[in-house]
């Protein structure tokens, strides 16, 4: 029986020796999670039943070898697409024979057609963006990134204009009269800024303040220019004695263009022009601040992932834009997954149905962009362990070995 029992051990440490070893050979594998052999004894029944006071095992064999998910290090890359889980989940992945695989390598790209894909040309699924809406979705489908151009946006579609600055009340009435945008001596201050129309076409709109007299009314005039054309007042602005913009002042002025005096096929530009934070205190003309909410058409320059998996894109016009959010998976037993090879795993009746989310809700971890995770072997522990079983398999070859030494002695006996 020794030979069964020695057999049994070297069988066993050798299994051992071999999931130690793939461990170590995955040392550096992105996603990789490490695994350890379970051993359990064997025993037959005796002859006198099943339960005897001097029953002798029969050996040792392999019970499971079971993978560690435990949280591997995270190392940052250059591709901003990597992702790191950190906490529970799993990517999810539609391969290229139409069935789901899992995985926690987060190394990915985009291919010819958009699509995030893995090493493999894999897709990864998550939520798209209903173009119609820009909202995100509630399926879950492979992730495109799409190509086409933003559209522009006009001036005036949300706020309009908003100015902020001041206007210095050491400022005298202009000398010469009236308001003339070709003469200098005819404003006292003048700023520009850039706004778009309906086709993304860029502007020029020039402000000019035109100071009133008395100059103890505190009163100013504005008058507005669109690419150097004939102005048009906005009306008056009237400050306090404390250099603030007089409640009874309009705050709003309108300014408007239409489509014929555009003459590049736009619609009408209007939009109204915010100038609530226009202050007249004694200090030099300044603009602190000009915001206009219209901008042109962009292309996808960069992208970038926050922690919850929204997919944003930036683009060329100086804006951003959701264009999906990753899917995590979690199963009720990981232990159960099967190992398809390439760090991925398939869901099988002993790991549970998978259970999709988005990151950072329920039991999903969130996501690290720019970033992977690590192996989780630690290399010390798997050296040592590789000792330990070559020990047990050189001790299981010598109780062979005296078991033999034993056979050929009683082979002896005369």
């Amino acid at each position: 029986m020794a030979f069964q029992q020695g057999l049994s051990g070297l069988a066993s440490s050798s299994k051992a020796i071999d999931v130690v070893s793939n461990n170590v050979a995955n040392a550096s594998t992105v996603g990789f999670k490490s695994a350890t052999a379970q051993f359990a004894d064997v025993y037959a029944s005796a002859l006198t039943g099943a339960v005897s006071t001097i029953q002798v095992g029969i050996g040792a064999t392999v019970n499971a070898v079971k993978q560690a998910f435990t949280q591997g290090n995270l190392t940052s890359t250059n591709n901003p697409l990597d992702m790191a889980i950190n906490g529970n989940g799993f990517f999810r992945i539609e391969r290229n024979d139409g069935t789901l695989a899992y995985t926690r390598n987060g190394q990915f790209d985009i291919d010819k057609e958009g699509y995030i894909v893995n090493a493999l040309g894999e897709r990864l699924t998550g939520y798209q963006v209903d173009a119609a809406t820009g909202q995100i979705g509630n399926v879950v489908a492979p992730l495109r990134i799409p190509q086409d151009e933003a559209p522009p946006q006009a001036t005036g579609t949300v706020n309009g204009v908003a100015i902020t600055g001041n206007l210095d009340s050491r400022q005298t009435v202009p000398t010469v009269a009236p308001f003339d945008p070709l003469d200098i001596d005819s404003y006292n201050s003048t700023t520009s800024l850039t706004v778009y129309d309906s086709l993304g076409n860029p502007h020029t709109l020039s402000l000019y303040m035109v100071r009133l007299a008395p100059e103890t009314s505190r009163t100013w005039e504005i008058h507005a220019s669109l690419d150097g054309d004939a102005p048009t007042s906005l009306g008056n602005v009237v400050f306090t004695d404390t250099g603030l913009l007089d409640p009874l002042s309009p705050a709003l002025t309108p300014f408007t263009r239409t489509a014929a005096a555009l003459n590049n096929g736009a619609a009408d530009l209007t939009f109204p022009i915010d100038l609530s934070k226009l202050t007249q205190f004694g200090s030099p003309f300044s603009i602190t601040d000009i915001r206009q909410d219209g901008f042109s058409s962009g292309q996808v320059a960069g992208y970038s992932i926050s922690r919850d998996g929204i997919i944003q894109g930036r683009y060329t016009n100086g804006q951003t834009r959701d264009l999906g959010q990753v899917a995590l998976v979690t199963f009720r037993s990981p232990n159960g997954l099967v190992s398809l090879g390439n760090n991925m795993w398939a869901a099988s009746p002993e790991s549970g149905p998978p259970v999709p989310g988005r990151p950072g809700t329920g039991l999903n971890g969130v996501i690290s962009a720019g970033q992977v995770e690590d192996s989780n072997v630690d290399l010390t522990q798997e050296l040592v362990q590789l000792i330990i079983q070559q020990r047990n398999y050189q001790a299981n070859a010598q109780s062979i070995r005296t078991q033999d030494q034993i056979l050929q002695t009683l082979v002896n006996l005369r």
